[in-house]
């Protein structure tokens, strides 16, 4: 009878095959030619998202990246009561099968029938896993087969435990929550290696169905179905009986530990940089020159947008150079001060020592995602380019004195006629003097004497991304760009006024994929100044600060130098300046350009510049 009974079964499963193979014929052979490509290759060609966690410059998390929570832990860091409790409720035969179970899957197709739905899976442990990494979670008899033929090809390709260890990283575990350790952390707010065998048997409760068995909205069912995984503990005798109501009895009491996400306008940041250094590391530029075409750079500006974005997602570490304390002052100062009429505003702060990107201010109240003004919005830098444009170059080229003498008087050039600031002249001024109050007509003489290619070579070195040939025209002295700059550019261009030297200032400072390979940055720094420059502007700078157009932020600090700007209508307002410690940029102003002249007396950039630098 019982060999009847077998070969019955087995009959059935070869008809059932045989349909469902005729019926689904162009997903077969797809299928097969994915099988036999996994089977001549080297590596299993699939991943688990894995999530990829920011680090601080005290090596502390404070944010995420990739779409899915999850903490990857290998299989030695998992309890071995976890082990044995998902074989034992999902896969009782793990260690027997070829990745599927025939008699499992006879009898969910008999209830199915029954029930004339998909509704009794007989899913095995490989099977599963190969859902979530390959398929969707659809109920068809198609998707069945698929799930057959790939369980079937990570048996091929992985042993038991690798399988193991992936389906546990794998399964979901409501909330939003992927893993086995990442379920520990958010449900527990420990490790699983902190938890007790109530407290991981709960967890093993959650996957066979997430949301009804969710322990925040329904802990009584996932109670009830913990003490029954405890009881087949005691049958299959991993437990005694005593052992299992020990478990049972054990007061088991949530943690809830939501996932940090913190410093939004800084995380923005570094997602913007990581794009960057994600080419460099795999010679984006090289192969966008060597396309042929721009079909060709097109399709393949689709396959590193795909690429880049399975790269966020292989549990990278980003380590950053961000201060947590100063990233607080920094936001906080912008938004506390910038309370009124929709104005806006973002900060910069780098240290002078690493040329690191310590602190990010990305607009009032920013939430993720948004518009980051710090590296995205392009305004016009008013006289905050003087130094880099005009003083600097001219100081850099005659070696002046800064009491070398220039006209501050009304002056022409083939009909453009700049101003000073309501229209006053001041005869023959000291260089000190017309930088210090930022007179417009001598950085206009400045530069037309210098020679505008000539100054404008100088701010080559600072990659500014739009700065364009309609640029260089003598209007350019006063901040009259066709685009202008972001407040992280010009920020960072003043770092060259530390030494005389500049480097791209970073956020990142490395990455750490998860097989242990670095990458960082590779970048040349650049030799912009002279000694005697950076000395002589270093004074301006600070004279400014004290005694000039700056003074309403001055502080006694070790030293404080700094330069403000203005543009036409009053746009915008700017300060950039350095300190001993760091070098911050400040913009204000509205996201569409409007007359903000009755904020001139307040002078808000200039409060927060103060505010980052001495707080």
């Amino acid at each position: 009878m019982r060999i009847y009974t077998g070969t019955f079964s087995c009959l059935i499963l070869l008809g059932l095959f045989s349909l469902f193979l005729i019926q689904t014929e162009k997903e077969w052979r797809r299928l097969q030619a994915t099988n036999e490509s996994i089977q001549s290759s080297d590596q299993v060609p699939f991943t688990i998202e894995k999530t990829s966690y920011l680090v601080d410059q005290d090596g502390n998390e404070y944010a995420t990246l990739g779409g899915i929570k999850r903490q990857y832990v290998h299989l030695n860091q998992i309890p071995t009561l976890l082990h044995h409790t998902f074989i034992l409720s999902e896969d009782q035969y793990f260690y027997e099968h070829i990745g599927f179970d025939a008699s499992a899957i006879l009898r969910a197709f008999v209830q199915n029938q029954v029930s004339s739905s998909i509704q009794q899976g007989g899913s095995t442990i490989t099977q599963q896993l190969a859902r979530n990494v390959y398929l969707s979670h659809e109920q068809t008899y198609e998707r069945k087969i698929q799930e057959l033929i790939y369980a079937n090809v990570l048996e091929k390709n992985l042993s038991k435990e690798e399988i193991l260890e992936m389906y546990m990283n794998a399964i979901y575990f409501s909330n939003g929550i992927y893993g086995v350790e990442t379920a520990a952390t958010y449900y527990f707010g420990r490790s699983l290696q902190e938890l007790s065998d109530g407290e991981l048997l709960l967890l093993a409760a959650i996957p066979n169905n997430p949301s009804r068995y969710d322990p925040i909205l329904h802990f009584e069912r996932a109670k009830e179905r913990q003490e029954r995984l405890i009881d087949q503990l005691v049958i299959h005798g991993y437990y005694t009986q005593e052992q299992g109501n020990t478990v049972k009895e054990e007061t088991v009491a949530l943690t809830i530990s939501t996932p940090i996400e913190r410093y939004p306008d800084y995380r923005d940041l570094v997602l913007n940089e990581l794009e960057e250094l994600y080419k460099q590391h795999i010679g984006y530029e090289t192969r966008m020159l060597a396309a042929e075409n721009e079909e060709q750079k097109t399709q393949y500006r689709i396959v590193f947008k795909e690429a880049f974005n399975a790269w966020l997602q292989t549990g990278l570490v980003i380590e950053t150079a961000l201060d947590p304390v100063l990233q607080q002052q920094t936001t906080d100062s912008v938004t506390s001060v910038l309370t009124f009429d929709s104005i806006q505003g973002s900060a910069v702060v780098i240290d002078n020592s690493t040329r690191n990107i310590v602190a990010i201010s990305g607009g009032v109240d920013y939430s993720l995602g948004s518009f980051n003004r710090a590296f995205q919005a392009y305004r016009q830098p008013g006289s905050a380019i003087k130094p880099l444009l005009v003083y600097a170059p001219y100081i850099e080229r005659t070696d002046s004195k800064l009491q070398q003498l220039v006209n501050a008087d009304k002056y022409c050039v083939n009909g453009y006629c700049p101003k000073n600031y309501g229209g006053r002249e001041y005869g023959q001024v000291p260089l000190e003097t017309a930088f210090i109050h930022s007179y417009n007509t001598p950085a206009v003489r400045l530069l037309n004497q210098l020679g505008i290619e000539t100054a404008f070579s100088y701010l080559e070195p600072f990659t500014f991304q739009h700065i364009v040939n309609e640029d260089k025209t003598l209007a350019a002295a006063v901040g009259g760009f066709t685009r202008g700059m972001s407040p992280l550019e010009l920020t960072g261009a003043y770092t060259s006024f530390i030494n005389g030297k500049y480097v791209s200032p970073r956020s990142i400072v490395k990455v750490i994929e998860e097989n242990g390979n670095v990458i960082t940055w590779n970048e040349d720094t650049k030799q912009v100044w002279k000694p005697d420059t950076v000395n002589k502007i270093r004074n301006l700078l600070a004279s400014t600060a004290k005694k000039g157009t700056g003074r309403k932020a001055y502080a006694p600090l070790p030293y404080m130098g700094v330069k403000t700007g203005t543009t036409n209508d009053y746009h915008d307002y700017w300060m950039i300046g350095l300190t001993d410690t760091n070098t911050i940029g400040v913009w204000v102003g509205k996201d569409t350009p409007s007359n903000l002249k009755y904020a001139e007396s307040t002078q808000p950039a200039q409060q927060i510049w103060k505010r980052i630098a001495t707080n």
